[in-house]
């Protein structure tokens, strides 16, 4: 069983900067793809990063230039940084494994929330 624990969402004011972290166990992280998802209230989760195994990376058009998405297997972390923060960025954001060699999420973290305003 994989666990999943993000950290590092808060208050932040619009421009301003956050990074969150996804701690993973397990044994096989490196060969999974990791994302971040986030869900405003009333919406859809929606997917905002993903980074597979060899480190290919995709992006939701509207953080294209504002977000980061990063990975480091020996600590088996996924981080997400995020700049120019907009108050349309205020969701709760969650971490996922995909499946192998999927585009299924197969696991999620607890989620982090993260809320932009002055």
């Amino acid at each position: 069983q994989v666990q999943l624990v993000e950290s590092g969402g808060g208050l932040v004011q619009p421009g301003g900067s956050l990074r969150l972290s996804c701690a993973a166990s397990g044994s096989t992280f490196s060969v999974h793809a990791m994302g971040w998802y986030r869900q405003a209230p009333g919406k859809q989760r929606e997917l905002v990063a993903r980074i597979s195994s060899g480190g290919s990376i995709m992006y939701a058009d509207s953080v294209k230039g504002r977000f980061t998405i990063s990975r480091d297997n020996a600590k088996k972390m996924v981080y997400l940084q995020m700049i120019s923060l907009k108050p349309e960025d205020t969701a709760v954001y969650y971490c996922s494994r995909f499946y192998h060699g999927g585009f299924t999420p197969a696991d999620w973290g607890q989620g982090t929330q993260v809320t932009v305003s002055s």
